[in-house]
């Protein structure tokens, strides 16, 4: 059931639920849905009205469709219009390279499916609406903490009927790298750093364009175009911090360098307007040195957030919900979980957080910022690159890595649902 207000299980302005979650994307939806299954009460935030917001990450790799297999709704979901990536090549300095090979993954379904987020999240949605305990609340902005003393007993927040105090045995703060739920309690973040930003656009692709190139890298520019039917999907790569620089040069030296790199965007890079159309991501990498604290538990961006490096992002959110589901699902069944249980999930989800942040982190200063450098000498392709391109079957390690990730997680949480 959705909601915009107090659901059927308020009274007045407040209500009382075993589970609630802040935040509808990639964690929060996947979560609400295994806990839903579970039949556990649990009610799901979201701020927006919906869930359109452009720019999201909608890489969804073979880690989550696995997942979604095992949910029993990958028919359906592969229904939806979506674009297969199984083999990421590039330019580097003009030369073709090859960096991964999903097909030589030991996985059902070795390919990135590319889809918008805002059709995964709905899918999510209409998929729990069988689920009598599972409620969504659209337009509704968590503010700030309920506490007992030391303990998290819930939150307050915003609705178009006027604010609601949500009682809750446990809180999931889904809320993004911006979480005003870790913000509240005083959680301490580990910055580790990203080199770079990237400018977000969208170009025009007529329907006879087709290119498998993925990545193109030159001295001082680097940028990657994902072809999503009928437009491109574009990644221009600045040094961190020099987004105001290249918007003083002007919207069309920028859309020149785009050309030069990627000819195919010529036709259509006349979408590209003004600087209203190009959306900067400030790239960030940190994590939480604490997840949890009495009765509150931070997953997903909320907890760490990853660099663009392999689009693991959406996916490292889903793995953190169906962990925590398989950890906690029975314990909500009995009340509060203690906060040594909460932090079951950082223990078992910190090793495969702290590796790939190390991958991409390796990626970045050995990759990434040599290409960002201003200068005019050639670009020399890295060796680990010229490696990976020779040697075919040393593809399938990174590919690993983009779509199954470290230690990858499989439903084991219960169905309340089951015959």
């Amino acid at each position: 059931m959705d909601a915009t207000s107090s659901g059927r299980r308020s009274a007045g302005r407040s209500m009382s639920v075993r589970c609630c979650i802040v935040g509808g994307g990639p964690a929060g939806m996947m979560l609400g849905y295994l806990l839903g299954r579970a039949g556990i009460d649990v009610v799901v935030l979201e701020k927006h009205a919906d869930f359109f917001r452009d720019f999201r990450g909608d890489t969804v790799h073979p880690s989550t469709l696995q997942v979604m297999d095992e949910l029993g709704l990958i028919d359906g979901f592969l229904e939806l219009p979506h674009q297969r990536l199984q083999v990421l090549e590039g330019l580097f300095g003009g030369t073709p390279v090859r960096i991964a090979d999903l097909r030589r993954l030991d996985a059902k379904y070795p390919f990135i499916a590319f889809m918008p987020q805002w059709d995964f999240l709905n899918f999510l949605r209409e998929s729990g609406r069988r689920f009598p305990s599972l409620e969504v609340m659209m337009s509704t902005e968590a503010v700030d903490l309920i506490r007992t003393g030391e303990t998290v007993a819930g939150v307050r927040a915003r609705t178009p009927g006027g604010p609601i105090d949500i009682e809750a045995d446990l809180t999931v703060a889904c809320d993004g790298r911006h979480s005003i739920l870790r913000e509240r309690a005083g959680l301490a973040i580990e910055e580790i750093g990203a080199p770079m930003d990237v400018l977000w656009f969208r170009a025009g692709r007529r329907s006879d364009q087709t290119e498998n190139v993925f990545a193109r890298v030159e001295q001082g520019k680097m940028m990657i175009t994902f072809d999503r039917g009928d437009y491109w999907q574009c990644a221009y790569v600045i040094a961190k911090g020099q987004y105001d620089a290249v918007k003083a040069r002007g919207l069309q030296p920028l859309l020149d360098d785009v050309v030069r790199m990627a000819p195919i965007l010529t036709s259509g890079i006349s979408d590209v307007t003004s600087f209203d159309d190009v959306k900067l991501l400030t790239v960030a990498i940190n994590r939480l040195t604490r997840w949890t604290r009495p009765g509150l538990l931070c997953i997903g961006d909320a907890a760490h957030a990853m660099s663009p490096v392999g689009g693991v992002g959406v996916n490292l959110a889903v793995q953190d919900a169906v962990a925590s589901a398989n950890l906690l699902a029975e314990k909500l069944r009995r009340g509060r979980p203690s906060e040594d249980e909460l932090g079951a999930v950082r223990r078992r989800r910190e090793f495969p957080v702290k590796m790939t942040q190390r991958m991409q982190v390796v990626v970045q200063n050995n990759i990434i910022s040599g290409a960002l450098r201003p200068g005019d000498r050639p670009l020399k392709v890295p060796l680990i690159v010229r490696l990976l391109t020779a040697v075919p079957w040393l593809q399938g390690i990174p590919a690993r890595f983009i779509g199954l990730g470290v230690r990858p997680e499989h439903v084991h949480s219960p169905d309340a649902n089951a015959s």
